[in-house]
């Protein structure tokens, strides 16, 4: 894997840990998902099938070099998690910037 995959997924597992903190409340338990190298995730199981669903998906994108899922014109997602991977970056993009993430701005415009 090359440093900007690796930092994507690692984005993609903070967003949707931010997500299901604020969605699935009671149902979270930390994880580390040794296999990704990522670790102390807050994640309930259905937010866990989704993060290694997309994962996958990622590390088998047939195009190189691998862009950017938003701008990509192959859809890599079945309908149902392409929709859900949009709610998730949506709801904790917002969320990250307004607490001062503003590193996370530089990812979403590079």
């Amino acid at each position: 894997m090359t440093r900007k995959e690796k930092k994507d997924l690692k984005v993609l597992a903070l967003f949707t840990s931010v997500y299901c903190r604020a969605h699935h409340r009671g149902e979270t338990k930390p994880r580390d998902l040794a296999e990704w190298n990522v670790k102390g995730l807050a994640l309930c199981e259905e937010c866990l099938d989704f993060l290694n669903y997309a994962f996958e998906r990622r590390l088998k994108c047939p195009l190189d070099p691998k862009p950017d899922c938003k701008g990509c014109h192959i859809h890599c997602y079945r309908p149902g998690h392409r929709d859900k991977v949009r709610e998730i970056m949506r709801f904790s993009g917002r969320r990250l910037i307004l607490r001062g993430r503003l590193d996370l701005l530089w990812h979403y415009f590079f």
